[in-house]
């Protein structure tokens, strides 16, 4: 089994070196190693060239946005599986790719994910939250359940069957493309119960409490774009609880 992985660039010269590190230093050998850049102006390619030897493919060209340069790395992977590492996340340890292409072998499914610690921006021991993800059950997005995004990894066909990355989202459109597939297509995914990944807290959608405002929006565009009527939960109570965390 071929995985892709895929990070997305844009002035990450602070933080790329690590994400680049937590994927070469991987235990399993079939890994397409793919990095989409937004014509960085610091010295985020610099860094990319030094492990040009790891990397499978480095494409640099402005962009309209984070998800419109997804669905660039989706077109240029060649995997039999895609995963998403963003450029100030990375792998905790070098066993992640090995345990994800058993899972895939052992359960026979689409899609794999597991959980993720956010940590502190400037010191990565120094763990945030826990994001645990839990096994799946039918309806869950419905009462506010989703998986960690950098956790997912997605069979190519997948893509290829039910559309990439919805461009015109801001922040949302990897919530939106796992409610699609999940939900409203139903393929078939397995739990990996193992924290894979570590995200530097400060994400797009948790800057501010305006951007905060607008996730939520966000969200309800896409169950409003998949035909889903969400519960009173989903709709209401759950965009109140991540304010009420964000205001600490």
């Amino acid at each position: 089994m071929k995985i892709s992985i895929i990070t997305i660039t844009y002035n990450s010269a602070a933080t790329l070196e690590q994400t680049i590190l937590s994927v070469i230093n991987q235990t399993y050998k079939d890994i397409e190693y793919i990095i989409v850049d937004g014509k960085s102006t610091d010295k985020t390619l610099q860094i990319a060239e030094k492990y040009k030897n790891k990397i499978s493919k480095i494409h640099s060209e402005k962009d309209e946005g984070l998800y419109d340069a997804l669905n660039k790395g989706i077109d240029l992977a060649s995997g039999d599986v895609i995963g998403i590492l963003h450029s100030d996340d990375f792998y905790i340890h070098n066993k992640v790719i090995e345990k994800y292409v058993d899972t895939f072998a052992k359960n026979m499914c689409d899609a794999v994910y597991s959980d993720l610690f956010y940590v502190d921006k400037n010191n990565t021991n120094k763990i945030i939250r826990k994001w645990k993800s839990g096994e799946y059950k039918e309806n869950a997005f419905l009462n506010g359940w989703m998986p960690p995004h950098p956790t997912f990894f997605v069979k190519k066909e997948m893509y290829e069957r039910f559309g990439k990355f919805t461009s015109d989202f801001k922040t949302a459109a990897d919530y939106e493309f796992m409610l699609r597939l999940i939900h409203k297509h139903k393929i078939k995914i397995a739990y990996l119960p193992e924290f894979t990944v570590k995200m530097r807290t400060g994400g797009k959608s948790n800057i501010t409490l305006q951007s905060r405002l607008n996730a939520n929006d966000e969200d309800r565009k896409a169950w409003e774009i998949n035909g889903i009527k969400p519960r009173f939960y989903t709709l209401y109570l759950k965009p109140l609880r991540k304010i009420f965390q964000f205001l600490g």
